[in-house]
């Protein structure tokens, strides 16, 4: 039944689609004026590019058809790499890192949490294994190490019990153990979790079945239909040179393997018509000669004359319309899409499966594509024999020998690419540890922690709310804080999506490092741990705190760096944690620091942005507390995208009390006022909720709670021990960011257009007087 449905599913998302893919193409070509109208259509295309993602994502999750899958996962990539696209035409229309869609949410009928970009599941389950073996070993060589043990404490059972207890309350919190109430799970929740186990099992079984017949049908064709293909093949082959010969004279000259063979000459054409075809192009060129050479005696010296006019044209054409219209850059993620919704119209769109009830591989497609393929494989034998026999029939019709040219050819290639190769190996970094294996240089990071384990946190632990107030405050020229769900998203479009998917990293707009500024609390070094939860990836730490005294000097740095991206690479994706960044990049060292050389990374980190490449999935990410102490211009060279991570606001504020109270064994009744509880912490951060929660959470209270509900009072009083994050602190984190490159660059947009604005006022008025005048 869930396949019915799910197909049903499939078939509707890929009509939408279809239909998106239409108007994005066309509006590729349509120039705008209209700034305003140009954001609406992005983010009109953005939204509905995220539905789209949704349902496939789910669609590619529950299927379990192997050749539809494959297909879902092309378009599926496709779309996210749309997405990122249109993101960054947004951030770059309106020079900022935060959009607001609320009118045009309203127009689609759309609920804001329809705006969350999914994390696609696959980016896990596809690569179980290899991060579960990771694991392993990561946690084999802390335990030789003794890095992970944790400190004995012997002082009494009541001590050890609250070790215990506060150990699994962290378990709990992170997500790697469920809380207390969580085995009273409904029998509902049972019974899905054990058909998604099912499911998964009946993906890998049809998989294997898959991968097996793309063997054994292949074999069975070679067996069955090979003799018949080679004699097709020659008889054509044989037809076209006698045709040849009827028709030009003289037998044809035999493509070359590099050029693809006689497959070049027999695409799905008939023998008459290759040759109509080269007497054609032959015809054409010579008439092509003629003209260019009339053209060159009648207008050599007019044309020069008219392209340096045509020119000064053209760039002035050009400074008027850059000003006045926007095009769309032109899209590598398009194409992808367009590929799979014709595969789709081809093979499924109307395709009866009443037969395939299991859903397991279609043999016939199998077949079809392995005929092709078989027949690339005979045409390279038949090819050999046939240049052979064609050699023969000139010796023995015309008595000619066809003279060796294709050597010299040959040398002169060689030379070429041999000198290429020394030039580009010459330019190339020595590997500095050519002689050792990659588990060695593994070890050895893990042994100088500079490759820890990653924290088990989801985003999805992230927790906060949406901004409903975004799109009101930018309409009165007030800039608004992020919200949290923004945050979030941001985490996603630029960390998760591109480091799962290779194809989406190599084509989409390319994002190498990332900055999370904000005050402690917020959740930053969360977000990162998320990151490589999500995507299975790698966690270095070269936080200046971490690398101090570690590989010593010039070449003790070079070795480092060089073994921490050797590593990042062959076992991608990998996350490079900078904690507290800011240090890095110091105006003035503090003289309690001078010793651990904070600023070791500052001339290097720019130069390693430069060797990743699109096809290295490895992700700078740098968290700051302290950005206002950092040299703004190395800084922001250094940092691609900076999210300013705030502290959360009232919603936001709101749905974490309610969790953080039930994860940790809190009942919600009328007694207790989140809403009056979310006010007072005004200001105060996640990590300092969390910290109050557990304070006033303790086992007595919980067991007490049926006599004695939680009341707001109780979590305010542990409240007045802490600092909040006060406004003026918020304002300083604004007022850094708008003198980095896109913060300024937003307030100059904003400042030429509310110039303009006065200036059309300005002249509608004069107009008004001068009417009133006459």
């Amino acid at each position: 039944m869930s396949n019915l449905m799910y197909n049903k599913m499939w078939h509707q998302t890929q009509e939408a689609l279809n239909s998106l893919l239409d108007k994005d193409s066309q509006k590729m070509t349509e120039p705008q004026r209209n700034k305003v109208l140009v954001f609406q259509m992005l983010a009109t295309f953005y939204i509905k590019y995220v539905q789209i993602f949704r349902n496939m994502e789910n669609v590619y999750d529950q299927i379990v058809h192997p050749q539809k899958r494959m297909l879902i996962r092309k378009v599926l990539d496709g779309v996210m790499g749309r997405i990122l696209e249109l993101k960054n035409e947004m951030v770059e229309l309106e020079l900022t890192e935060f959009h607001y869609f609320d009118d045009i949410l309203q127009d689609l009928k759309l609920a804001p949490q329809q705006l969350d970009v999914p994390i696609p599941r696959y980016f896990l389950k596809e690569r179980l294994e290899v991060i579960k073996g990771r694991e392993k070993i990561l946690a084999r060589i802390l335990n030789e190490c003794g890095l992970n043990l944790p400190s004995v404490v012997w002082r009494g059972f009541h001590q050890s019990r609250k070790t215990v207890k506060e150990r699994e309350e962290e378990m709990i919190f992170l997500g790697m153990k469920p809380p207390p109430l969580f085995n009273e799970v409904s029998a509902a929740i049972v019974q899905s979790e054990k058909v998604a186990h099912l499911r998964n099992e009946v993906q890998l079984k049809h998989e294997q079945n898959y991968k097996e017949a793309l063997v054994s049908i292949k074999e069975e064709l070679k067996l069955m239909e090979g003799p018949d293909i080679k004699e097709h093949l020659q008889d054509q082959i044989r037809q076209w040179f006698i045709e040849c010969r009827n028709l030009t004279g003289t037998f044809p000259e035999y493509p070359n393997e590099e050029d693809g063979g006689s497959a070049i000459i027999f695409s799905n054409k008939t023998p008459e018509q290759v040759i109509e075809d080269i007497l054609a192009s032959q015809e054409e060129e010579e008439k092509l000669k003629k003209k260019k050479k009339k053209e060159e005696k009648e207008n050599k010296p007019k044309k020069s004359k008219k392209e340096k006019e045509r020119k000064v044209n053209m760039k002035e054409k050009a400074i008027k319309e850059e000003d006045e219209e926007w095009k769309m850059s032109p899209s590598l993620f398009l194409q992808l899409m367009e590929e799979g919704n014709s595969l789709y119209k081809d093979t499924w769109m109307n395709k009866d499966e009443t037969w395939n009830f299991p859903q397991d591989y279609d043999p016939e497609m199998i077949k079809e594509e392995k005929r092709k393929e078989l027949e690339l494989e005979i045409r390279v034998q038949v090819d050999e024999l046939m240049r052979q026999e064609l050699k023969n029939l000139k010796l023995a019709v015309n008595k000619e020998i066809e003279h060796p040219i294709r050597g010299k050819k040959g040398k002169k290639q060689g030379k070429g690419k041999r000198g290429k190769k020394r030039g580009k190996r010459g330019k190339k970094d020595k590997d500095l540890t050519a002689d050792r294996t990659i588990e060695s240089l593994y070890k050895e990071l893990v042994e100088e922690g500079l490759l820890i384990q990653a924290l088990k946190v989801n985003l999805s632990d992230y927790i906060g709310e949406y901004s409903y107030l975004g799109t009101t405050l930018r309409q009165v020229a007030i800039e608004p804080m992020p919200s949290l769900l923004d945050v979030r998203q941001l985490i996603t479009l630029y960390g998760i999506l591109p480091l799962g998917s290779p194809e989406v990293h190599e084509k989409a707009p390319l994002v190498k490092s990332l900055l999370l500024a904000g005050p402690p609390g917020v959740g930053k070094k969360m977000l990162v741990h998320a990151i490589c939860t999500e995507t299975g990836a790698n966690l270095f730490n070269l936080s200046s705190s971490n690398i101090a005294g570690k590989y010593p000097g010039k070449n003790g740095l070079q070795m480092m760096l060089h073994l921490v991206f050797k590593v990042a690479r062959q076992l991608q994706p990998s996350v490079v944690w900078i904690q507290d960044t800011e240090k890095t990049f110091y105006k003035k060292v503090p003289q309690a620091e001078k010793l651990n050389e904070p600023k070791r990374l500052k001339k290097h980190l720019p130069k390693l942005l430069k060797l990743l490449k699109p096809d290295d999935r490895i992700l700078i990410v740098g968290t700051t507390q302290r950005p206002f102490d950092a040299e703004l211009q190395s800084f922001c060279r250094v940092y691609q995208k900076i999210i300013l991570v705030p502290r959360p606001d009232y919603a936001s504020r709101y749905v974490l009390w309610k969790q953080i109270i039930l994860r940790n064994g809190g009942v919600l009744t009328n007694a207790l006022n989140i809403s009056c509880l979310s006010k007072v912490t005004d200001g105060f951060t996640q990590g300092q909720i969390v910290k109050v929660v557990k304070e006033v959470l303790t086992d007595r209270r919980i067991r007490q709670q049926s006599h004695k509900p939680l009341t707001a009072v109780e979590f305010i009083t542990i409240m007045t021990t802490m600092n909040p994050v006060y406004k003026e602190e918020e304002e300083s984190f604004k007022n850094w960011y708008a003198k980095t490159p896109l913060g300024k660059k937003r307030i100059m947009s904003l400042s030429v257009g509310g110039v303009k604005e006065k200036e059309k006022d300005k002249g509608k008025k004069k107009g008004k007087k001068g009417k009133k005048k006459k």
